[in-house]
């Protein structure tokens, strides 16, 4: 069975290889704060930052989650007022998560098929939050933007979620100050692992905050990965098949080169087939995921399911209308093929 589910997606086969190793080495069963742990902890982070170009200065964090990053943020690096501009469900729940916590949380909704406008916001607000790659549509943000939305508000801090890009397309992390991902997508690895990355303005605002009444408050999270540990018991077992996927992972910027090919294939193949594509403005059409819009989904999705392929639902306000195709690093070209011939029409 193959997944083009956007996530949890198809993983990398290797996996199955590194799983077992690591049930042999004892790593399993390892204690997190022990010298073992530490080195998997150490080299892991030293990888993710040679092969997707984070710069040095920057700190990585484990986490469960990439949701479990918005309570972080919203408990440690806001006092009163983050600012959420999305087009999409993810971006949406993001806010709504931080409403709770932070009442003054305020929104700014854009179309799917327009590109986000990084102006200023003469108020500054602490959290600038944003979707690099909105799953639930399959529109993106480009580099260039997020730069211009940072230099038009250097006061505030940018927080990106790249949960459906990480490990797929090449990411300015000095053009944002806060970027998290699950590894269940991009990275090709079984869900349960979060990461977070901060540019080094982050730990001023932990330390000027001090916000110390969360059991994953970023400034105890700060003290932990000092000495490359985390605040909880983690999930050891993901961080060693991160390590190792690592290992082995290409450069982002060849991985990236991949990833665009794969996908003006897949763009060119459905509009030959004349499939209705959702984002129909090509400057925010996702790399990494693609929506489809259908009047017969239950039908693609069982002829897809019927030759071992699942294929991913619609989400939100798309849900019963469109299905979305994951183009991830770990769907190889013959995977493609494959479900190029199941949606090929007659």
């Amino acid at each position: 069975m193959i997944s083009f589910y956007p996530g949890p997606s198809k993983v990398f086969p290797f996996v199955k290889e590194d799983m077992q190793e690591a049930f042999d080495l004892g790593v399993l069963g390892i204690n997190h704060r022990s010298s073992e742990f530490v080195g998997i902890s150490k080299s892991c982070l030293a990888l993710l930052k040679e092969k997707l170009e984070i710069p040095d200065d920057f700190t990585i964090f484990f986490t469960s989650s990439a949701t479990e990053c918005w309570e972080i943020i919203a408990q440690s690096l806001i006092k009163e007022q983050s600012l959420h501009i999305y087009n999409g469900a993810f971006g949406q729940k993001w806010f709504e998560y931080t409403h709770k916590l932070k009442p003054m949380a305020l929104k700014i909704h854009y179309d799917i098929n327009e590109p986000l406008k990084p102006v200023k916001f003469e108020n500054s607000p602490e959290i600038i939050a944003i979707v690099q790659n909105e799953t639930s549509n399959a529109t993106q943000i480009s580099n260039d933007i997020i730069k211009a939305l940072k230099r038009n508000n250097p006061n505030s801090l940018i927080a990106v979620d790249v949960t459906s890009s990480l490990g797929g397309i090449k990411l300015d992390f000095v053009n944002g100050d806060i970027w998290f991902a699950s590894v269940q997508k991009c990275l090709g690895l079984p869900a349960g692992l979060g990461i977070m990355i901060c540019a080094p303005q982050v730990k001023k605002r932990v330390v000027a905050l001090k916000e110390i009444s969360h059991y994953n408050s970023l400034y105890h999270m700060y003290e932990r990965m000092e000495n490359f540990q985390t605040t909880y018991t983690p999930n050891v077992l993901g961080i060693y098949l991160l390590m190792k996927a690592m290992q082995r992972s290409e450069n982002i910027q060849k991985i990236e080169n991949i990833t665009i090919q794969k996908s003006l294939m897949w763009y060119q193949f459905l509009q030959s087939q004349r499939f209705d594509l959702l984002v129909k403005n090509l400057l925010v059409r996702s790399d990494t995921v693609i929506a489809v819009s259908t009047t017969n989904l239950e039908e693609v999705k069982s002829k897809a399911l019927k030759n071992n392929i699942i294929l991913g639902n619609g989400y939100g306000d798309w849900a019963s209308s469109t299905f979305r195709i994951a183009n991830f690093p770990a769907h190889t070209l013959d995977d493609m093929r494959l479900l190029m011939n199941v949606l090929e029409k007659d």
